[in-house]
């Protein structure tokens, strides 16, 4: 037998990676991403489908236009997962700073837009029936340039260096919570910036300590944000008394709890719902788990829920799966830009959040949204192709600085793994 074509499995640990695709044979990609993905665009399709009749009869305009809206935004969103799925990841990865650098120029030029008077706050480009909303933009671009800097600070071993590595996070953090949450008063889409920058931090190695000042000195911000904004301190006031104004400053989330609890444990049914017709403000959007639970019943919303609870599952798979500092960062990215999008948008309607501008990732009705998110789950689902696995988990061998292996940056994210998919040299 010859000896030297045997490889002898490798831990994988927070020291030790693979650097790059060229390095791994090219297997299957996680199927899963794809089929919940299809799933939850599919739910939100129907939705917007059988709501579009309510809609379009309390806005004066065709049935049809919700539903072919829909559609193009969902084509739209294929064509971007597809795009990020095929086109290679180094080439990606090189166009983190021309995305920062688009998403800096979009964001003064939002400033120079005129305001809708059904949205009076700068965030969207408008052109005619076209809109463009930036802060999307904003985020995928940190996405992809928060994995590379992170990644690399990691690998020069600089990653609790606070010149090289700390001050630009900050600068980056303050800089994009303010054009998000101030220039264009969307502090929703702010606080999800902020999870993606402390859920990568926390997990390339920065101590949790750090994470925890620097989140306290957020609070204290957002607190003087709120402060300082006469309808943020009304949404956060109706957040704690939704029943003391629910004519005037409270009717959005009094509706909200409405289509809630009337759906009941098996919901009024497809074609059933009241709240579409012109109660529930932004149905189609922002407000559209709360038609879902009307429709669907506490049973059918439970079942979304636990689609939800199966995509986050297959994310933190990936991540643990995963042997390249910077495909990793990136899925951890995308999960946590995913989860607190969802969380905020189901506490705001069942009323343990207050109420946020921000959309059910993959249901709502939100072109830009839509596309940008599925694009980032495109790029997963390439990740996916470079992933090792081994069922069982073997113990560490060596001394005890072993103890700290089987991670990425000193912080346990799951199992540990061989690499069962041989490295080879470059060729």
């Amino acid at each position: 037998m010859n000896i030297r074509s045997r490889r002898r499995p490798q831990f994988f640990t927070g020291r030790q990676e693979v650097k790059s695709e060229g390095y791994l044979r090219r297997h299957k990609p996680d199927h899963g991403i794809l089929i919940l993905t299809a799933l939850l665009i599919v739910i939100g399709l129907i939705v917007v489908y059988s709501i579009s009749p309510g809609l379009a009869a309390s806005q004066g305009i065709s049935q049809s236009h919700f539903v072919i809206k829909q559609m193009i935004d969902v084509g739209l969103g294929i064509i971007a997962f597809i795009a990020a799925s095929r086109l290679p990841i180094e080439k990606i990865l090189k166009l983190a700073k021309p995305l920062l650098i688009v998403a800096i120029v979009g964001s003064i030029l939002v400033m120079f837009t005129p305001l809708n008077e059904t949205y009076p706050a700068h965030r969207w480009i408008r052109f005619g029936n076209f809109s463009f909303q930036v802060v999307e933009l904003i985020k995928l671009a940190l996405l992809i340039w928060l994995a590379t800097f992170l990644a690399a600070r990691y690998r020069a071993g600089k990653i609790h260096d606070f010149k090289a590595t700390l001050r630009p996070l900050l600068a980056v953090l303050l800089i994009a919570g303010f054009t998000v949450a101030k220039l264009q008063s969307d502090l929703g889409s702010a606080m999800v910036i902020v999870a993606m920058m402390a859920l990568m931090a926390y997990a390339i190695g920065v101590s949790l300590k750090k994470i925890v000042i620097i989140g306290l000195i957020i609070i204290a911000l957002t607190g003087l944000a709120i402060s300082t904004s006469p309808y943020r301190r009304e949404r956060l006031a109706t957040f704690f008394r939704p029943d003391a104004a629910c004519q005037t400053s409270s009717y959005h989330a009094c509706q909200a709890l409405i289509a809630v609890g009337s759906g009941g444990v098996f919901g009024l049914g497809l074609g059933n719902s009241v709240q579409a017709y012109g109660y529930l403000p932004e149905a189609s959007n922002d407000s559209i788990f709360a038609i879902m639970a009307e429709k669907f019943g506490f049973v059918g919303i439970s079942a979304v829920m636990v689609i939800y609870g199966l995509y986050i599952a297959r994310l933190r798979s990936i991540i643990t799966r995963s042997v390249n500092f910077t495909y990793r960062l990136l899925v951890v990215g995308v999960l946590a830009w995913f989860s607190t999008q969802m969380i905020i948008n189901v506490g705001a309607m069942v009323g343990l959040l207050p109420l946020k501008g921000i959309t059910l990732p993959l249901i709502s009705q939100g072109g830009t949204s839509l596309v940008f998110l599925t694009a980032a789950l495109g790029l997963v689902f390439q990740i996916s192709r470079y992933t090792s696995y081994h069922a069982k988990e073997p113990e560490p061998a060596g001394d005890s600085s072993q103890s700290q292996n089987h991670n990425l940056g000193g912080r346990r994210l799951g199992r540990a793994y061989y690499t069962t998919i041989a490295a080879r040299p470059r060729s």
